[in-house]
């Protein structure tokens, strides 16, 4: 544990921001597989369930978990299986 009073406050706040971003990274990949597993099944959710995707992966753009290319090019694959 560090004795500096900033050094204190920055373990802090990295343990929130890392706990909030873990638990959004999660409901994204979560919200990815589903769609995923909806496609390859045929489900008639699917297209719910893309755009679920689609929101999560816009959210976890702004903020800042992936770089917007990256999102860009996963919902590119999202469509592209749902247009399947």
């Amino acid at each position: 544990m560090p004795n500096i009073k900033s050094a204190i406050k920055r373990v802090r706040t990295t343990e929130t921001r890392n706990s909030r971003n873990t638990s959004q990274r999660t409901a994204m990949r979560t919200a990815v597989k589903k769609f995923e597993q909806a496609a390859e099944n045929n489900a008639e959710n699917a297209k719910e369930l893309y755009v679920e995707a689609s929101k999560k992966l816009d959210s976890a753009v702004s903020k800042g978990l992936l770089h917007k290319n990256n999102a860009a090019r996963n919902k590119s694959r999202l469509a592209k299986k749902l247009a399947k």
